[in-house]
């Protein structure tokens, strides 16, 4: 794929993951996301020729990605203690939020939360995500006997966490979490 195409690919995938963030799988239509990145009708086929499913799975193992980067640079970071590393996690994921007017939370749970149940390609998508992020906190807590147990926790934890945060437009249950986060692994 030509430079010109994989830019095109890039702005499609982009528009799709802020659109289905603010609106959800079922809010975004292919219209608003050709409108949102520019691109011909024709391109969205090319590149995607699965459709919608394709193009909101794609789009959510790309920011999935983006995401676990972030945890494992930071998990890199084996000299900051465990609790630091979750601090700063949950305070870029609450910046993230609260500098989008709170639209912006965690880029997948909207898509589990309309589709896992009904939708297997989507839910795969996911999924895998999903399965990646833990990966990174077990990583992070590898010399902990119950990492395997951590990892999800603390995932589910931030993941309430932004739900709740966005739901109220307000950092407290962020905040909330870091301190129990703290004391769980401190």
């Amino acid at each position: 794929m030509g430079r010109k195409g994989a830019e095109t690919r890039d702005r499609l995938l982009d528009a799709t993951q802020e659109l289905v963030e603010d609106a959800g799988y079922f809010g975004t239509g292919l219209n608003q996301v050709l409108a949102a990145s520019g691109a011909p009708r024709g391109s969205l086929y090319f590149h995607f020729p699965g459709g919608k499913d394709q193009l909101v799975a794609e789009s959510v193992r790309r920011a999935g990605r983006a995401v676990g980067e972030t945890l494992a640079g930071q998990a890199a970071e084996r000299d900051v203690p465990t609790t630091e590393f979750v601090a700063d996690v949950l305070r870029a994921l609450g910046d993230r939020l609260a500098e989008s007017g709170w639209r912006k939370g965690c880029p997948v749970a909207t898509v589990a939360l309309e589709t896992a149940a009904a939708n297997d390609p989507l839910q795969k998508a996911c999924s895998e995500v999903y399965d990646s992020w833990e990966a990174e906190l077990r990583a992070r807590l590898a010399d902990r006997p119950d990492a395997d147990d951590l990892a999800v926790t603390v995932l589910a934890l931030i993941e309430g966490a932004l739900l709740l945060a966005r739901a109220h437009r307000d950092r407290r249950p962020l905040d909330a979490v870091g301190r129990q986060l703290a004391a769980l692994l401190g």
